[in-house]
């Protein structure tokens, strides 16, 4: 399994020169993040499943975007699919617990929102799963996040969106009505309760669509 890169175009793209000029001015992590509480959206489903939506919750977006596009070691995977191996489509990275965030405002995001979700969750964020969806031919399909105490506990997922706007879809597992949120540059989208193990989610291919990149915070034995 080798390490892909971004693509060169991506420099030019995101602006990573303006991105270096301004790392000398990062200062207070905190107020490059716009306030939780109750800007943040909150739609009921069913079965003790919640989604929680906070629009622009990342001021310095094209910051961390940039950074991430530059510094984070992407990595393609391929996994076994019926007769043949084929390639994930997505490029990825995972932070383990204790591993540096490779930006300072996904630290500060993440100490946030453990702040944000601790009377619901009860512990801290720890990890932070890094996806990059190259283009609309870049997908994830149907799943919930139920490797480890996801299968039989409730948790929040909570997820930083940066790049081009994507829809993510959520559907009930056996069956009913679906319905999905559009997450554009530095918004937030949580998650929470029974979701991971009464509904499923994707992101769904399109037919033209920019680079994109998300953060998924989980807490400990979340995958």
């Amino acid at each position: 399994m080798g390490t892909t890169h971004a693509p060169d175009f991506q420099a030019s793209l995101f602006g990573l020169d303006e991105a270096d000029d301004q790392a000398d001015d990062r200062t207070d992590d905190r107020s490059r993040l716009r306030p939780l509480g109750d800007r943040v959206e909150r739609t009921v489903l069913s079965r003790g499943a919640w989604v929680d939506v906070r629009r622009d919750w990342l001021a310095d977006a094209d910051d961390v975007l940039a950074t991430m596009v530059a510094d984070v070691p992407w990595r393609e995977e391929r996994r076994e699919m019926y007769d043949r191996v084929v390639a994930v489509p997505r490029l990825l990275c995972h932070y383990g617990e204790g591993r540096p965030l490779p930006h300072p405002t996904l630290e500060a995001a993440r100490d946030a929102l453990s702040a944000h979700y601790l009377p619901e969750l009860g512990e801290p964020f720890r990890t932070a799963g890094c996806c990059f969806y190259r283009d609309g031919r870049d997908s994830v399909a149907w799943h919930g996040d139920t490797i480890g105490r996801g299968s039989t506990h409730d948790t929040v997922v909570a997820i930083v969106s940066l790049g081009d706007p994507r829809r993510l879809a959520l559907r009930p597992r056996g069956g009913g009505p679906s319905l999905s949120f559009t997450l554009g540059h530095g918004d937030l989208l949580a998650m929470g309760g029974s979701c991971q193990r009464t509904w499923e989610h994707a992101v769904p291919k399109v037919a033209h669509a920019g680079p994109r990149l998300s953060v998924q915070f989980r807490t400990r034995g979340v995958l």
